[in-house]
């Protein structure tokens, strides 16, 4: 079974697509992005901040194949100088992206931990290390993925769990879109390889997390060589 947050735009929605067209077991969550009509039954409104509300479509879906994989999706951006920063945006982004993130995982483990089998991915960021102007709060949020990641390999390991983060770099896909063009250009100036990545070099490295059991508590950079 194929979990995935955040599945109704961006990363989050083209991995559930190539999921669905490979034949797995998928289910998604969305909150403020209505899916489209076609997909509606592979998706569940999930509030990742509220456990009763995960814990409600972990229940409605999970009886289906008990071996779970969670791809963790979710998240906002807010950009802001920390010193203009507004605190309740800033404090709503840890929310979603690290402790949304958790509660989610805090619901799936138990079941896991069952079955002795287990994959978690989280999506972290570029933006964490490159030190990124306005980005405090979102490259906090992230920076904070990697040590729960850590933490939670090490407790698990021995039941067939593995939890694993992909530090994103810029890709034709999610909040570039947000980006205007004359900046993308500026941003793919930087890039070592001279382009943004491709949705498709996502998969293939949710992909091979998945198929490798002895690929825990790591991050993987995948960003095109950016430093």
């Amino acid at each position: 079974m194929i979990l995935i947050t955040g599945a109704s735009r961006g990363i989050g929605k083209y991995l559930l697509e190539k999921f669905i067209d490979k034949g797995e077991w998928v289910s998604g969550t969305y909150l403020s992005t209505e899916p489209e009509k076609k997909l509606q039954s592979f998706y569940h409104d999930v509030e990742i901040y509220t456990e009763s509300s995960i814990q409600k479509w972990i229940d409605s879906v999970c009886h289906v194949d008990p071996k779970i994989i969670l791809l963790n999706c979710a998240g906002m951006n807010f950009n802001a100088m920390a010193h203009k920063a507004d605190i309740e945006n800033w404090e709503e982004t840890i929310i979603t992206n690290l402790i949304g993130t958790f509660k989610v995982i805090y619901s799936v483990l138990p079941l896991m931990r069952k079955n002795n089998y287990g994959r978690i991915i989280n999506f972290g960021s570029v933006v964490a290390k490159m030190g990124v102007p306005g980005t405090s709060a979102y490259a906090a949020s992230k920076s904070g993925l990697w040590g729960m990641t850590r933490a939670i390999a090490v407790e698990n390991a021995n039941k067939g769990i593995t939890i694993n983060t992909i530090n994103l770099g810029y890709f034709d896909i999610g909040m570039i879109d947000e980006v205007p063009e004359s900046y993308r250009e500026k941003i793919k100036a930087n890039i070592p390889c001279g382009r943004f990545g491709n949705p498709e070099q996502i998969l293939n490295t949710v992909n091979y997390i998945i198929e490798n059991d002895y690929l825990n508590g790591s991050e993987i950079d995948l960003n095109g060589g950016l430093v």
